[in-house]
C-alpha cells in the first residue's frame, strides 16, 4: 500500500512539475526523491511517469493517481482537524461570537458552572462561526440572528442597544434620541475589536473619520479624558458604568439593535443543561 508520505511527495512533484523543485521544497535529495517515486510505482504495479533523458512528466495514469491523491491528503486532513477538534472539546469549551459584549457574562458562568473545564473565547464573523460550530472548533455561538439549521439547537440570549457617548458641551448632547447620520463627519473614537458593529458604523458613518483604539484598557481611559464622541451600550454601561463626564444618547436606527441567539450542535445539548438553563432564565 501506498505511504502518506509519498502521495505527499507525488502532489509536490505534481506542483511544481519536476522532480528538483519538489526535492527541493520536501528538503529531499533529489535521487532520494525519484527512488520514492520509483516505489510508489512498483508498490501501485503501474507507471506514474513518462522518464525521458532530461524530463519526467505524468502519464495519464500519473495524472488520476495526482486526483486521487488530492482526495485522500484532503481527507487524511480533514480526519486531523476534527479528531482534534473533538480531543480539544472534552476538555475545552470554545466559545466563538460576532462581538465582544456577549462573552462578557457568557464566559464567566460557564467557567462557573464547569470549573473543571477551559473556556477559550474569540470573536469572528457570522461565517467563521457557523462553519466552526459544524467543524467542532466551537462548542457554542453567538449570532446577531437566530440558527434555523438541522442538527442545531438555538435559544435567544440577550439584547444590546448602541448608544452615542458624548462629552456634555457636545451640541447635540441634550438629545433624547440621535441616528448615525446626526454625527456623521465628525472625529469620533472608536475601539476596533468589536465584531459586527465595526461594519455597521462604517456603513452608516462613511464621512466619519474614525480614530482606531486596539486596546480595551487605552480606549477607555481615552474616552474618559477626550471631548470627542464615542460608542456605547446597555451592556458596556452594564459592566463598567457611565464615566461622569458622559452624556449617553440611544441610537434610533434600527440597525443599532442587535439580538444575539447562542446556539450549540443538539448532540451537545444535554451535556451543557446547566448553561442552557441559565441562557433562558
Amino acid at each position: 500500500m501506498p505511504e502518506i508520505n509519498q502521495l505527499q511527495q507525488l502532489l509536490c512533484v505534481a506542483k511544481h512539475g519536476n522532480l528538483s523543485k519538489a526535492a527541493e521544497e520536501l528538503h529531499l535529495s533529489q535521487p532520494a526523491l525519484s527512488r520514492s517515486m520509483q516505489r510508489l510505482e512498483s508498490e501501485l504495479q503501474m507507471e506514474l511517469f513518462e522518464r525521458s533523458k532530461n524530463k519526467i512528466t505524468f502519464s495519464p495514469t500519473g495524472e488520476l493517481a495526482v486526483e486521487y491523491a488530492k482526495k485522500v491528503i484532503g481527507q487524511m486532513n480533514d480526519m486531523i482537524l476534527r479528531l482534534r477538534s473533538f480531543e480539544r472539546s472534552q476538555h475545552t469549551i470554545a466559545v466563538g461570537s460576532c462581538a465582544p459584549a456577549p462573552l462578557w457574562d457568557i464566559v464567566p458562568q460557564l467557567s462557573s458552572l464547569y470549573p473543571e473545564m477551559t473556556i477559550s473565547s474569540e470573536t469572528k464573523e457570522d461565517d467563521i462561526l457557523l462553519q466552526g460550530l459544524a467543524d467542532q472548533v466551537y462548542q457554542f455561538i453567538v449570532t446577531p440572528f437566530p440558527v434555523n439549521e438541522p442538527g442545531i439547537y438555538c435559544a435567544r440570549y440577550t439584547d444590546e442597544q448602541l448608544m452615542f457617548s458624548l462629552p456634555p458641551g457636545h451640541a447635540l448632547s441634550s438629545s433624547k434620541g440621535l441616528h448615525f447620520k446626526d454625527l456623521n463627519g465628525e472625529t469620533m473614537l472608536l475601539f476596533s475589536q468589536i465584531g459586527f458593529w465595526y461594519k455597521i458604523h462604517k456603513e452608516k458613518m462613511p464621512s466619519t473619520h474614525f480614530l482606531l483604539q486596539n486596546e480595551q484598557f487605552t480606549f477607555t481611559e481615552l474616552v474618559k479624558a477626550s471631548a470627542l464622541p464615542a460608542f456605547t451600550s446597555n451592556l458596556a454601561l452594564k459592566k463598567a458604568g457611565t464615566p461622569d463626564n458622559r452624556v449617553i444618547v440611544p441610537i434610533l436606527d434600527e440597525e443599532a439593535h442587535a439580538t444575539y441567539y447562542c446556539s450549540c450542535k443538539i448532540e451537545n445539548q444535554k451535556r451543557f443543561a446547566l448553561f442552557w438553563k441559565w441562557v433562558k432564565k
